[in-house]
């Protein structure tokens, strides 16, 4: 956007100046205008000019102070003193009436239209009935209809502005309320995020630290390698706590550590598997692109699936399955349990999270018992990136 100029600059300060003050102004220069006939030249008598010329050069200028409270009073006022002009002698020549120009375009600017037919009418017909001669009878007519037609035209651009103001404000608006939604929709992401990140970690970290104590001393290896999952898993937390928060930095430049993806579900899988839970990992058909988002929710997704089977299943055995099709990415998470797993708290989001992440990349997730009963069944279809 280029810098204003002297000309908007001025402009936009003499709008915000009072409009009483800026006609007053207006009134008083047209005053000095329309006496300067009877103040820079005498009569070719050598006379005074009659004092009537000064009344009726005043009577028709000062009232435009408030041409903008009341238009058609003071052009009323202006019309009628200016026609009693020549009812005295000698006077000066007022070749334009300039305070009757512009209180008529004052009319035309800010009048509603019958107003503003009204006394073109009017004008018109005294200008032709009341005017010694077809010329200077033509001279005020085209004068008065210029005037209207610039009034009409400076009444047309404030509208246009107006509008044009209204449209920027009400994009601006728009701009912010949808700013508003996204970073809403940014803070419900954080929030899932960081349930699915601490919950998962927590959960594997809860199941380590109880199956520690119990071989501690008949098997002292499970027992170091319990401790040593608890430790990874916290790691593997504050890590993707860390790429979460990333976000929320004020240096929108920083570098941002990437987000765990499809890629990394054999690892998630493995990771799982060190609490006793033996997760079995598959995948059929042809690896497609994935939107990035719908790769991160994959993996969410899968951890939140399999965080609820450590947690609540009871269960000893969970399979990935991952099945490339045209169209769709299809994931299916499966335990073999009874449904009585472990006493561990309970977010009350998973499944929900499931859903939303799946709907907030286009796909669905259902979730429910097996069909034949032995176990539980998360599927997820993700729609593929657009080729």
């Amino acid at each position: 956007m280029s810098d204003p100029t002297i000309v908007d600059v001025a402009r936009r300060r003499l709008r915000a100046l009072p409009h009483l003050w800026v006609d007053g102004v207006l009134a008083g220069v047209i005053t000095v205008v329309q006496l300067w006939p009877l103040i820079s030249a005498q009569s070719y008598t050598g006379q005074p000019w009659h004092w009537w010329g000064y009344v009726v050069a005043i009577g028709a200028s000062v009232p435009l102070v408030w041409r903008r409270r009341a238009p058609v009073t003071v052009l009323v006022i202006s019309l009628g003193t200016s026609a009693l002009y020549d009812l005295a002698e000698p006077l000066a020549n007022q070749p334009i009436w300039y305070g009757v120009l512009v209180a008529f375009y004052t009319v035309a600017a800010y009048s509603s239209p019958g107003y503003r037919m009204a006394m073109l009418i009017v004008a018109l017909v005294g200008a032709l009935l009341t005017v010694g001669s077809w010329e200077t009878a033509l001279r005020g007519v085209v004068q008065i209809v210029a005037a209207y037609a610039i009034g009409r035209a400076a009444a047309t651009s404030r509208a246009h502005a107006a509008a044009l103001e209204e449209r920027a404000a009400r994009l601006e608006r728009e701009r912010r309320m949808e700013a508003e939604r996204a970073a809403e929709r940014e803070r419900a992401r954080i929030a899932r995020d960081m349930h699915d990140i601490l919950a998962h970690a927590v959960s594997l970290m809860v199941v380590q630290a109880e199956a520690g104590p119990v071989v501690v001393r008949s098997d002292p290896a499970r027992a170091e390698a319990a401790f040593d999952a608890i430790a990874a898993a916290g790691r593997d937390a504050m890590v993707q706590l860390r790429r979460l928060l990333g976000v929320l930095k004020e240096d929108e430049h920083a570098p941002r550590v990437p987000q765990p993806t499809i890629a990394e579900l054999p690892a998630l899988a493995g990771q799982v598997g060190g609490t006793g839970l033996d997760v079995a990992f598959a995948e059929s058909g042809e690896p497609r692109p994935l939107a990035p988002d719908s790769a991160v929710a994959a993996y969410r997704i899968t951890q939140e699936a399999l965080t609820n089977i450590v947690k609540h299943s009871g269960a000893d055995r969970a399979d990935i399955r991952l099945t490339w099709e045209d169209d769709n990415l299809m994931i299916d998470i499966t335990d073999n349990g009874p449904g009585a797993g472990r006493e561990l708290p309970s977010g009350g989001n998973g499944l929900i999270g499931i859903r939303e992440r799946a709907a907030a990349c286009g796909g669905t997730a259902t979730a429910g018992p097996r069909p034949d009963g032995a176990g539980f069944v998360v599927s997820v279809r993700l729609p593929l990136a657009a080729s």
